[in-house]
């Protein structure tokens, strides 16, 4: 098979923040997912989607989190507004007030922010889903691997811009990881690498691993 995972350069790329700067971290617990505000039919899919990429990943669910009970909560919703009419939500999301009215302004579809351990690893994730436009469009079991995909690494916030998580076959079945960020996913799940680097000479030895899964 042709080694088709991404270059050095662009496994950087998917980590650098807006600043500029190189931040890599991995989940080092067991995810607990909790879902909010979602249809009765569209959990079963969701959640089979999500344990699919924490598997691929080469990593963990549970049942409970000693610390939180869930640590990763997602929530789905009509309107941004939501979010401020929740009561106590304020106590949850940082900066809630100037939130809200960003995203309104953004039109955003998606939020998400994470909680860090002493180590800097993820402990803690927070999704927030507005189910309006092509968002809305998307069946459960390819909503539920995109945003548990995006939702296992610290990607930095170019790394899906104007191009899908996301394959597809034509007229091949469901919706699949796209190959290069399945193979970046699974490196980053090494336990020979760290669970958290801000070192960019890390983005080698994601590349390096990458490109022995397509091998």
């Amino acid at each position: 098979m042709a080694n088709i995972a991404p270059a050095p350069e662009e496994v950087e790329a998917l980590f650098t923040d807006g600043a500029g700067a190189f931040r890599f971290a991995r989940w080092s617990r067991p995810i607990v997912p909790v879902v909010f505000g979602a249809t009765d039919d569209s959990l079963p899919p969701l959640k089979g989607a999500m344990e699919t990429v924490v598997l691929a990943a080469g990593h963990k669910m549970a049942e409970t989190d000693p610390e939180f009970g869930a640590n990763l909560m997602i929530f789905f919703m009509q309107d941004w507004q939501e979010l401020a009419d929740v009561p106590d939500m304020d106590k949850l999301v940082p900066g809630l007030d100037r939130l809200v009215p960003r995203l309104q302004a953004e039109d955003a579809d998606q939020y998400r922010f994470f909680r860090f351990a002493e180590d800097n690893s993820i402990k803690a994730g927070f999704v927030f889903l507005r189910m309006q436009g092509a968002l809305s469009q998307m069946p459960a079991a390819d909503l539920g691997m995109e945003q548990m995909l995006k939702s296992m690494l610290l990607w930095g916030p170019s790394a899906f811009a104007g191009r899908s998580a996301l394959a597809q076959a034509e007229g091949q079945g469901p919706a699949l990881l796209r190959p290069d960020l399945a193979a970046v996913l699974r490196a980053g799940y090494d336990p020979v690498l760290p669970a958290f680097s801000q070192d960019p000479v890390l983005a080698l030895r994601l590349s390096a691993r990458a490109g022995q899964l397509f091998n």
